[in-house]
C-alpha cells in the first residue's frame, strides 16, 4: 500500500478548518473515500462540508 498525504479544509462551527492527513491505501480514490467517512463519523459531517484540495503520494 502507499502512503498518501490528504490535505483540504472542513466546515466546523467557527468557520473553515484546514487539515493534513496522512494514511495507508491502495490508491487515491480509496484515500480520498476513508477521509470522507472519517470526518463523517468523528464530526457528524457531510461530504459537501469537507473539501479536499491536494491528494499526493
Amino acid at each position: 500500500m502507499t502512503e498518501f498525504t490528504i490535505s483540504g479544509r472542513w466546515q466546523s462551527r467557527d468557520g473553515w478548518e484546514t487539515f493534513e492527513k496522512t494514511l495507508e491505501a491502495p490508491n487515491e480514490d480509496v484515500a480520498r473515500e476513508h477521509t470522507y467517512s472519517e470526518f463523517g463519523s468523528k464530526h457528524g459531517l457531510k461530504r459537501t462540508q469537507v473539501e479536499i484540495s491536494e491528494v499526493g503520494a
